[in-house]
């Protein structure tokens, strides 16, 4: 090889060592510039995400209160129990996965895999009560434990009264989400915003050598002062319980009860239903039993998920319904604002009305013969009211339907409110009107019947129903308060008078008179219908609904069982005295005071007289002086007990029973069954055995033909002679 051919192959291999070295130089560049400038920001912000954890800090749900600002719904304490495993060394692992396997019921094997991840945030267990969390903080103290494990605050949902207004009220689910009820419909308002606490950590995740940790406080949610009063309600689901047992109702009952000036509901009650702090567990131990049984397990998810629904479902806003003959106010007041009736325009019932090419008939089929207007109400005459809808024709009547609310929904701030389902003008043929008079052949929720019952009560304004009062943020100021200004005007105030005296009348001496209640002018009046959409059995929805007191409305109630299954269908012997017992005992307590008619005073009970410390003597003469009956137990010369008490009612010739020894005053009888008898009956069994007996209902205003329905004190209950027991009538003749 010649010297040249060297010399130009050793400038071919600078050159291309030169060009290595460039490239070499020049990839690097060219990265440290990648890296530095284009992509500089994001491997900036990679790394700090690297460096800086994010913590969420739970924001405390706000509380739920009752319109006298009880707790009804409230976010208490509780904690997440955190392992930080780069803090956790051999040395002590075992002893923490020991402590926590203990104390938070956690298999032991399990806490040591999530000891060794190479995390620095790792939530074992939440929901974990403070007694539980002073347990871990004793326990981290005893072995000197200060790292490795971390306990950060959150909030548990609480409902002090268990199933009380569960349907209204909703549940949350584990991440504090309202998921029915109220805690749905405002789920927005009671959440809040959550926090933070971001603390800076190595790439291991522990700390750096510089100390960074800031908090970012949570913004806890609104509360909601709501309408529902907690003593009314309690007394409304008390009835509403007893009338379902009693009348072996298949598929629940709900009742409503409405200021009808404001819409403000004061009391919603659905039955069966389900304790909020515990929803997922079926409450009808019955159905439970069961789902327990199923062995295929895709039929019993079904099974289970489908009893959830169901027991989770608001009846009063949510499931529609024929009403019946509760729907004859509207049709009655719809006429009478047209002057198409009086409270005296003549009818003659025989009993049927051909209507085109059928024949319906009366509840009654033997007819009422010649009736005016008001009678036809208070005797329910479907041929009277199959007549009034022909007087109103398609067009008259759908002008009131749509004006009482029934083609919308209320916009009640409840989730789930369904539609009606119903005929237009055009399609209100003869039938179709005919029997949409009465209230069948089309359905409603049982919400927008009482609101329309509002509306004939109270000047004849429909209003906004609604079960939240006012919102206020976390310290207590107001943010929002209900629209309670009517939607507007559907029928005069004369006509509301003249309609709510025919229903005063109804509730007195018509078919609604197992709603009567002494003083307290109930109007009222019952429904009976039968459900359509079942085809392969006969089943009925009772109800009542009514307003007090009738000259000056406060209130308005709907009481509904589907599918009653006892003695009894109809809504008068059904759903009557539930109402009647849910009334009386919530006209007193909201500070409705009686106003007696002179027949009313003559029946009404006495007081007891106090006699106690007197002698025997003394006290048999100013019982006497009372209009009262004595029986004395004894051998003592002064009365040392008396029952009644005294300043007790006591029906007028009642009995007080004195007891002169202590050994007398412990005598005891058992309660007979005062429940399918006359009066008389009744009368006859408590005599027998010593106890007094008050009536209530029909009995009372006189009319005929009464049975005894419920009892206030159960059959074989022991209690002491002269105990007072309050029995409610109904009529029999009447069974609308």
């Amino acid at each position: 090889m010649s010297k040249g051919t060297n010399i130009r192959m050793w400038h071919r291999t600078v050159f291309v060592l030169l060009m290595m070295i460039v490239a070499g130089f020049g990839a690097v560049v060219f990265n440290l510039v990648r890296l530095q400038i284009v992509e500089g920001e994001t491997l900036k912000m990679r790394a700090v995400d690297n460096q800086v954890k994010d913590t969420v800090l739970t924001a405390q749900r706000g509380t739920i209160y009752d319109q006298n600002l009880k707790i009804l719904a409230q976010s208490a304490t509780v904690w997440q129990v955190v392992l930080e495993p780069a803090y956790i060394t051999d040395k002590n692992r075992d002893v923490i996965a020991a402590g926590l396997s203990e104390i938070l019921g956690l298999d032991k094997e399990t806490i040591l895999k999530h000891s060794k991840k190479k995390t620095y945030y790792d939530v074992i267990k939440r929901k974990v009560e403070s007694s539980v969390k002073d347990q871990i903080v004793a326990f981290k103290d005893k072995n000197d434990i200060t790292n490795g494990i971390r306990l950060i605050e959150d909030y548990k949902r609480y409902y002090p009264y268990g199933t009380l207004a569960s349907t209204i009220l909703g549940f949350t689910g584990t991440d504090s989400q309202g998921l029915s009820g109220i805690e749905a419909e405002y789920d927005s308002e009671l959440t809040g915003v959550s926090g933070k606490l971001v603390t800076a950590k190595n790439a291991i995740g522990t700390d750096m050598q510089y100390d960074y940790e800031q908090e970012v406080p949570a913004q806890d949610g609104h509360s909601l002062v709501l309408t529902i009063d907690e003593v009314v309600q309690h007394i409304l689901e008390k009835n509403l319980a007893e009338g379902l047992a009693d009348n072996n109702v298949q598929n629940r009952g709900c009742a409503i009860i409405m200021n009808v000036k404001t819409g403000a509901i004061i009391a919603m009650a659905v039955k069966g239903d389900f304790d909020p702090n515990d929803p997922f567990t079926i409450a009808d131990k019955t159905q439970a039993d069961a789902i327990a049984k199923m062995t295929d397990g895709a039929e019993k998810t079904q099974a289970i998920q489908k009893a959830q629904q169901a027991q989770w479902r608001n009846k009063c806003v949510s499931d529609t319904y024929q009403p019946g003959s509760v729907f004859k106010m509207i049709t009655g007041a719809s006429a009478m604002e047209e002057n198409l009736v009086s409270e005296n325009t003549q009818f003659s019932c025989p009993g049927y009305l051909k209507v085109g090419d059928r024949i319906i008939h009366d509840w009654r089929r033997s007819g009422f013969g010649s009736l005016t207007f008001a009678q036809g109400i208070c005797k329910s005459s479907n041929v009277v009211f199959m007549k009034v809808g022909q007087l109103l024709g398609p067009d008259l009547f759908f002008k009131y339907f749509d004006a009482f609310g029934f083609t919308s929904k209320t916009g009640i701030d409840l989730p789930g409110e369904s539609r009606s389902l119903y005929y237009t003008a055009s399609q209100l043929k003869p039938v179709e009107l005919a029997t949409s008079a009465f209230g069948q052949s089309f359905t409603i929720t049982p919400i927008q019947m009482v609101t329309a019952c509002a509306a004939v009560a109270n000047g004849g304004y429909l209003v906004h129903p609604h079960v939240v009062d006012r919102i206020l943020d976390s310290v207590g100021n107001i943010v929002k308060t209900a629209e309670t200004s009517p939607k507007r005007q559907v029928i005069s105030e004369d006509t509301s008078k003249r309609i709510s005296a025919i229903l005063q009348q109804d509730a007195t001496s018509g078919t609604a008179s197992s709603g009567y209640i002494p003083g307290y002018r109930i109007a009222g009046k019952t429904g009976t219908s039968e459900k359509q959409e079942i085809k392969t059995s006969k089943e009925y929805i009772a109800s009542y609904c009514g307003f007090a007191p009738a000259d000056d409305p406060r209130i308005a109630m709907l009481v509904f069982y589907d599918e009653p299954h006892g003695s009894s269908y109809y809504g008068s012997q059904v759903a009557g005295p539930v109402f009647l017992k849910t009334m009386s005992e919530v006209l007193p307590y909201l500070g409705v005071e009686p106003v007696y008619t002179e027949e009313e005073m003559a029946k009404l009970d006495a007081q007891t007289p106090s006699v106690t410390g007197m002698t025997v003597a003394q006290a048999k003469n100013k019982i006497f002086q009372n209009g009262l009956t004595s029986q004395f137990y004894g051998s003592g010369e002064k009365v040392v007990s008396q029952v009644p008490e005294p300043g007790k009612s006591i029906p007028k010739g009642g009995q007080v029973v004195l007891f002169t020894d202590e050994q007398s005053a412990s005598k005891t009888v058992a309660v007979p069954d005062l429940v399918g008898l006359t009066l008389a009956q009744a009368n006859e069994r408590a005599s027998a055995v010593g106890i007094n007996l008050s009536i209530t209902g029909a009995a009372l205003s006189g009319t005929a033909n009464t049975i005894s329905k419920l009892q206030d004190v159960p059959a074989g209950t022991k209690v002491s002679p002269g105990t007072v027991v309050t029995v409610s009538f109904i009529e029999t003749s009447h069974v609308e």
